[in-house]
């Protein structure tokens, strides 16, 4: 019997009992995709937690939400191990733009690819020569509506249940463990099934044989734009949507051929959203709280008692139901005390924006797209290099609440697991139990922000503008333009529009330190040269104090990223020189510095040897003004020399450092130039 074709009860029944096809409920089918995948545990504001890695396959992929997707899977393994969770959905509120549905549709796409593997493919029945009994007019085949399990139909092969365990046990071979394993997803026929299933019996006359001759087992279709397996259901207005379209309704059609007025196969369930994934799929109901009372009181059927109720008629179903909300409708409906039953029935879930500005990078990068981009005329659309950073910052940081505790910018660089300074990442975790005790949602810990929506629609604007297509370039500095715009169109609050114009300032900032960075690294000629730097300073801080340090100051040090000894000639002038530009004066504050860096390179390199201090900031812009210092007497001379370019030398350098932009650094003319100029400037000095 090929697989996939149409097959007898027997055959299926065989192939389960020889482990070749599986029989679960819709949480257990998940659980097990999520759980069979690798597992990884990951650091995330100071607090261990577990990352899915089915979640972070695929060139579109989940970024971050890790809280959101433990929460998600311990909800599935509670329900798959018939939990309380079972009778509840699965609710993620949270505010626009922050991948409460692009998650849910990703974990569909998941689950289509995990029930498309042979072993796990869903399969139900369907009775054919309908028309020999004489009641069903010209329908000659019919299939299950709610695309039962063929499993379901053998429990049901007689009225007395015993009967259907012994034949399983008789017939096919089933242990009485395996029976009673079988027999923990029991669901009685769907009305019609089940109505079927009795005339066949009585036209048959109670031979089994006869009956099962009737029966044809054939695969569920996967194809996404069925609504089967996975069934999204859109928040629709109030005058056009109905009951009809999650339940189904009476069909004039087969009213024509079926004499019999009691039959319940005269309800179309197809027509309703909920009956396509009732065979172990999922239901996916965007903005729940959008629909009005009464489809939102059907739902509260459905999820309790996991059944599709008409006329007294029931079809028990068997679905994973999630939904979305936004923070105001979700509000708004709570206000409402006497839908107190539907939230009492849901598993809430609060998504927060993401607040890593590393794993923001990815989801900037989404927002601008893989595809290379195109000015008006056609030509190609350069990138600049710092754009994404510069965005990704300027996003996250709007996302962070205030707090006395922890500037900004120290809140940020531990959100992403960094150092920042003398605090530690304790001090985060201590401020987001504060905020996370707030009763109202949004004052919690990355609830609130500019969305993955707004950065699109700043992007679309760099992209729209005039200078971005005639220099044909997208210009870091640019996109700051575009979200103080966003700001002042799409932020209705005064509060949060003032909050966030203020990080948007700070942003600049660290910009501007960026591009210093980028400008000694041209200066040096060498893409990494303050990296070098930073590494030097820490190795001779390291070494000052070291035991074969000989009198012509070399210390020998075995490199951990390349296992190599290398030399290294302590420079207490430039170790002194970086000192006094973090503000260290006297020699007890020098001596601190020192022990928390030696701290931090010995907790840090023994888990990732490739660890450069690089996001250290103060360190980085202490050591970029050393150099530039002592290199060319002052970031200012560089500035002179640059924006005067009236003598030959001036000319000559300006020239080299474009050149080292252009083919080192990335950049093009145009955000070469532009970045030059703004680095020639006083802006944004903090």
């Amino acid at each position: 019997m090929a697989n996939f074709g149409t097959g007898t009860l027997h055959d299926h029944l065989n192939a389960v009992k020889s482990d070749d096809r599986v029989f679960e409920n819709a949480f257990q089918g998940v659980a097990r995709m999520i759980l069979g995948s690798d597992i990884e545990k990951v650091v995330v504001n100071g607090r261990t937690t577990y990352d899915f890695r089915i979640f972070r396959t695929g060139k579109k992929h989940v970024i971050g939400m890790y809280d959101e997707i433990n929460s998600f899977v311990s909800y599935v393994k509670d329900a798959a191990e018939g939990g309380s969770s079972q009778e509840m959905a699965y609710v993620l509120v949270g505010e626009p733009g922050n991948g409460k549905t692009f998650f849910v549709e990703f974990l569909c796409t998941q689950y289509r690819n995990f029930l498309s593997q042979p072993r796990n493919r869903k399969y139900t029945f369907r009775f054919k020569d309908m028309d020999q009994l004489g009641s069903y007019g010209r329908i000659k085949t019919i299939e299950s509506q709610t695309y039962e399990d063929p499993m379901i139909l053998a429990m049901n092969l007689f009225d007395d249940l015993n009967e259907s365990r012994e034949y399983l046990a008789g017939q096919i071979g089933f242990s009485d463990s395996e029976i009673d394993t079988l027999y923990e997803n029991y669901r009685p026929l769907g009305a019609c099934s089940g109505y079927i299933w009795n005339d066949i019996r009585n036209h048959c006359e109670g031979n089994l044989e006869e009956m099962l001759r009737r029966v044809d087992i054939i695969p569920v279709p996967l194809v996404e734009s069925l609504g089967t397996i996975t069934g999204k259901y859109p928040a629709k207005d109030k005058i056009t949507s109905s009951a009809v379209d999650l339940l189904g309704e009476e069909s004039i059609q087969r009213l024509l051929h079926i004499t019999d007025t009691n039959n319940p196969y005269r309800f179309d369930l197809r027509r309703g959203a909920l009956a396509r994934v009732a065979g172990g799929g999922i239901h996916f109901s965007d903005e729940i709280y959008k629909n009005k009372k009464d489809l939102v009181q059907v739902y509260l059927g459905v999820i309790q008692n996991r059944n599709i109720e008409m006329d007294g008629f029931k079809w028990p179903i068997d679905s994973l139901i999630i939904a979305t909300s936004n923070n105001s409708e979700f509000n708004r409906f709570l206000a409402e005390k006497e839908e107190a039953p539907i939230v009492d029935r849901c598993r809430i879930c609060y998504v927060s924006h993401n607040t890593n500005y590393k794993l923001q990078w990815q989801l900037t990068g989404y927002a601008i797209g893989s595809e290379a981009r195109t000015t008006i005329n056609g030509q190609n659309l350069h990138q600049d290099p710092n754009l994404n950073h510069a965005t990704s910052v300027a996003v996250v940081l709007s996302r962070l609440a205030r707090s006395e505790k922890l500037t900004p910018i120290e809140m940020m660089k531990l959100s992403a697991g960094e150092v920042a300074g003398e605090k530690s990442i304790k001090s985060l975790a201590e401020v987001i139990d504060t905020l996370n005790q707030q009763t109202d949602i949004v004052k919690r810990f990355g609830q609130k922000g500019l969305g993955q929506r707004n950065l699109g629609r700043a992007i679309q604007l760099l992209i729209e503008s005039s200078e971005t297509n005639e220099g044909e370039c997208m210009f870091a500095y640019d996109i700051f333009k575009a979200l103080d715009r966003i700001i002042l169109d799409y932020v209705p609050d005064g509060n949060d529009r003032a909050k966030y114009l203020a990080d948007l300032k700070i942003a600049k900032g660290l910009y501007r330190e960026r591009v210093m960075t980028e400008m000694f690294n041209a200066y040096m000629d060498e893409p990494l040269a303050i990296r070098k730097d930073v590494m030097n300073y820490v190795n001779m801080i390291i070494g000052i104090d070291a035991e074969n340090l000989g009198p012509d100051r070399m210390w020998k040090y075995k490199d951990p990223q390349t296992g190599e000894l290398k030399a290294l000639k302590v420079d207490e002038r430039y170790i002194r020189s970086v000192e006094e530009r973090l503000g260290l004066k006297t020699e007890e504050q020098r001596e601190s510095f020192r022990t928390s860096i030696r701290k931090i390179y010995g907790q840090k390199i023994s888990v990732d040897p490739n660890y450069d201090f690089m996001d250290n900031l103060e360190l980085v812009k202490a050591v970029t003004d050393v150099r530039l210092k002592s290199d060319i007497a002052g970031a200012g001379s560089l500035i002179g020399a640059l924006a005067n370019r009236t003598n030959e030398e001036n000319q000559k350098l300006y020239d080299r450092m474009v050149d080292t932009m252009l083919n080192k650094l990335g950049y093009c003319k145009t955000c070469a130039q532009k970045t030059i100029e703004y680095f020639c400037t006083q802006e944004d000095e903090q």
